[in-house]
């Protein structure tokens, strides 16, 4: 945002030097990253009329203009496409200086003299508009300086503006920042609705069919003469960095630099209909806007359409070329409304399309401030364009925007800024920034704050400290130690479960890795994901990894085939990071979850205390049994079935509490190989939230028991559809409280369909030694329980 201090002193008379001002922008949070004094560097430089232009005899796109500074005429040789005879112009004689320290000199261009250049806006310094010489207007005496001319001495602030503040958009923004840190009064005089001839809106209309998308639009009829800005709007929009159009544009321009509300004017004998319709887009509909561009379009952009429901612009961010205004216009519909800001955010994001407009209506622009930006241009149009004003515009505004009511405490105040402000101090700091102070009998020390709609970012008490610090100045908050006895500190409860998580895994012998989130398409394919399916980075480090990992199973793979490259092809990886998911029903930003990943490879070395082996699910289900235990989890079970990327009859997903949170289980064979490791490769993958989510077990002391135990070994043949689970919490339930505990040890697979499970069953009572009447009894109760609930064969 571009502010001249001669636009900001015309609502806030500070008479501060340009250095104090930039230094209280800087502390109010508006940090000023140039200040620019545009006619520094310029001498010499005239105010001219050219006086004929002619073709350059040996070039074709250059002319030769005769031109009047004043004290006389002279020749120059000019290729700007725009010059007219009759057009007053900033001349540079031979001689002059232009920014960058370039003086001119006379020259031969093609054989002919040239005594000197016309300058360009560019060529000022004002801005980057390169496209033709700048026309001054009729009102400047020839041989003046272009500097008084120009408003060149004029100083600009050039200050970047954070997301949440929208406000300061605006040259009024600025100057209410500094008004109230200088103690100036704000001159902000609201605008009457001003009329001028007879001109009604009768005969437009506006129909809001997205209401949620635009909570507010006004129209109004105005007829206009076209032609060219006076000199001191086009200096004011050239030192805030916008070229001149014509008088109708620049008062749009003009009242959004000045209130921050964007307006948009159609030629009404160009709007089919003479009226508006707002509405959703249509599937891959198309709008051709101002530049040029066909845009096509989605149902979640929204359209200013004419009364026959055919787009006229992309709402809030660019114009359509259709009813453009053009030098034969004669009567515009002037609009002014209130898009919410997400809905232009998506837009303009999606199409790639920003605009002065949407950097503003994607922060947030008052809704409440419609119609005054309205009534301003419209003044102006009289003022600049003999405009003729309809006596009351349309309005359509079913359901007003309420300022925001915040409960402010003063000794919070204090606390978070460690301070010792008086309740009188605060409210008085408060109320030159726009904010209404009232009282709550139910608030001892506080009292309510209203914000003004200019202000969304002011929802929470925090806001308001927040603006009282800005009020002290963060600079001058002395600094505090904190109170060591009375500081919380420490870990949240998710954070160390987090640590316990990943304890564990060291515990087990794995090692942590940190993987590139950026992945080939191919490798998301590899695990039998859709590669379409995913969420593209569009400046990504390298080409062909542009997909931003809906798995950690892809960077584990790689890591591994880098060390079996090291040849060390037996480890155990684990990661816990983001993965990113396509956004969700009309969010605009992915669905970003935490996952855990744990990928195993090689082979068991346990010689010489056993023999070696190679990995196999068991040794990464006992992770998913250790952090079961260690988390306390009430319900976590593996079910048989295929997953994405893994062996169709080696895996299982991993239930907590009932729903699925990953899946566990061999790799599918062909994608380790295809990355560089051997088989057999097993690997876990689980939401690492909906997993610390998971009910806990009751923490019950249990005395151990002085009696013996009893063992006994159970064996069933199992049909391929019944799981060793599934039989293992059957026989959980059935022993009760005198099987201390059970777990499958041996499986064998005769031939067939069928197959043989067999399960130690350990028995003991709290308070006796069991008889063995009372293990029989049990463990015949546990043998028909399974034969009854799953068809299963006891085998004796």
């Amino acid at each position: 945002m571009r502010a001249p201090l001669s636009w900001i002193r015309e609502f806030a008379p500070i008479e501060a030097e340009p250095s104090a001002i930039a230094e209280a922008l800087d502390r109010l949070g508006l940090e000023v990253e140039a200040i620019e004094t545009p006619g520094r560097e310029i001498v010499g430089v005239r105010v001219a009329r050219a006086l004929e232009v002619r073709k350059h005899p040996n070039a074709d796109k250059l002319s030769l203009v005769e031109v009047d500074y004043g004290d006389g005429t002279t020749t120059v040789v000019c290729g700007a496409p725009n010059v007219v005879a009759g057009m007053v112009v900033a001349f540079a004689p031979s001689g002059a200086t232009l920014p960058g320290g370039f003086t001119l000199e006379k020259r031969k261009i093609r054989g002919e003299t040239s005594d000197g250049m016309l300058c360009s806006a560019r060529e000022l310094g004002l801005g980057d508009d390169h496209e033709g010489i700048m026309s001054l207007g009729e009102g400047s005496a020839l041989g003046t300086d272009v500097r008084d001319v120009l408003g060149l001495h004029d100083v600009v602030f050039d200050l970047s503006i954070t997301p949440n503040r929208p406000d300061a958009m605006s040259v009024i923004g600025i100057a209410r920042e500094l008004a109230a840190h200088f103690d100036v009064v704000l001159n902000i005089s609201e605008p009457e609705n001003t009329t001028a001839g007879s001109r009604t809106a009768d005969d437009i209309s506006v129909e809001i069919e997205a209401i949620d998308a635009c909570p507010r639009f006004t129209a109004r009829r105005i007829a206009v003469t076209m032609g060219a800005s006076p000199v001191w709007m086009q200096q004011r929009l050239a030192l805030a960095g916008m070229r001149s159009i014509s008088n109708v544009v620049d008062v749009t321009n003009y009242v959004m630099l000045e209130r921050g509300h964007p307006l948009h004017a159609f030629d009404l004998s160009r709007l089919p209909g003479r009226g508006i319709i707002v509405r959703l887009a249509r599937e891959k509909e198309t709008l051709t806007t101002l530049d040029g561009v066909p845009r096509i379009l989605t149902p979640v952009d929204l359209l200013v359409c004419d009364a026959q429901g055919d787009g006229q612009a992309i709402a809030g961010i660019m114009g359509g070329s259709q009813a453009e205004v053009q030098t034969s216009t004669t009567e515009v519909l002037l609009e002014a409304a209130y898009f919410t800001p997400m809905g232009i955010s998506k837009t303009s994001k999606r199409l790639g399309l920003r605009s002065e407009a949407s950097a503003r209506f994607e922060r947030g622009v008052d809704p409440n401030g419609v119609l005054a930006a309205s009534t301003r241009a419209a003044q102006l149009l009289i003022e600049v364009a003999a405009a003729q004003v309809a006596p009351e515009p349309i309005d359509v505004y079913p359901e007003p925007v309420q300022r925001e009511k915040i409960s402010v405490r003063t000794a919070r105040v204090n606390a978070i800024l460690g301070l010792d402000l008086s309740a009188e101090w605060i409210k008085d700091s408060l109320t030159p920034l726009g904010i209404a102070i009232e009282v709550d009998a139910t608030l001892d020390d506080g009292f309510i704050a209203v914000a003004p709609t200019y202000r969304p970012d002011l929802e929470r008490e925090i806001d308001i400290i927040e603006e009282v610090g800005r009020r002290v100045g963060l600079d001058e908050i002395p600094r505090t130690l904190p109170h060591t006895t009375e500081q919380g500190g420490g870990l949240t409860v998710r954070q160390r479960e987090r640590r316990l998580v990943t304890d564990v895994l060291v515990g087990m012998g794995c090692s942590e890795a940190m993987t590139v989130p950026l992945i080939a398409p191919d490798d998301v394919a590899a695990i039998g994901l859709d590669p379409d399916c995913t969420v593209r980075a569009s400046n990504a480090l390298r080409s062909e990894e542009p997909v931003l990992r809906p798995s950690l199973i892809p960077g584990l793979l790689r890591a591994a085939a880098y060390n079996a490259g090291l040849s060390r092809a037996d480890l155990a990886l684990f990661e816990v990071g983001h993965v990113f998911l396509p956004p969700v029903g009309d969010e605009l930003l992915p669905d970003e979850r935490d996952r855990l990943a744990v990928l195993i490879a090689g082979t068991v070395r346990r010689a010489p205390v056993e023999l070696d082996r190679p990995v196999d699910v068991h040794d990464v289900t006992e992770i998913i049994d250790a952090l079961s235990v260690a988390l306390e989890l009430a319900d976590l079970r593996l079910e048989a079935g295929p997953a994405p990327g893994f062996h169709p009859t080696r895996s299982a997903a991993v239930l907590v509490d009932g729903e699925s949170i990953g899946h566990v289980g061999e790799i599918a064979p062909g994608v380790g190989e295809r990355v560089g490791v051997g088989r057999p490769l097993v690997a876990l993958e689980v939401d690492l939230d909906a997993l610390l989510d998971g009910i806990r077990r009751q923490r019950t002391f249990v005395p151990l028991s002085r009696f013996p135990t009893s063992s006994v070994d159970l064996a069933f043949v199992l049909g391929d559809g019944v799981s060793a689970g599934a039989v293992q919490a059957t026989l959980t339930a059935t022993g009760g409280e005198l099987l201390e505990h059970v777990y499958p040890f041996d499986e064998f697979r005769p031939g067939g369909r069928s197959r043989s499970v067999a399960f130690a069953l350990c028995f003991r009572a709290a308070d006796r030694t069991l008889t063995d009447s009372e293990v029989a009894e049990v463990r015949q109760e546990c043998i028909d329980a399974v034969v009854r609930v799953h068809g299963a064969e006891f085998r004796t």
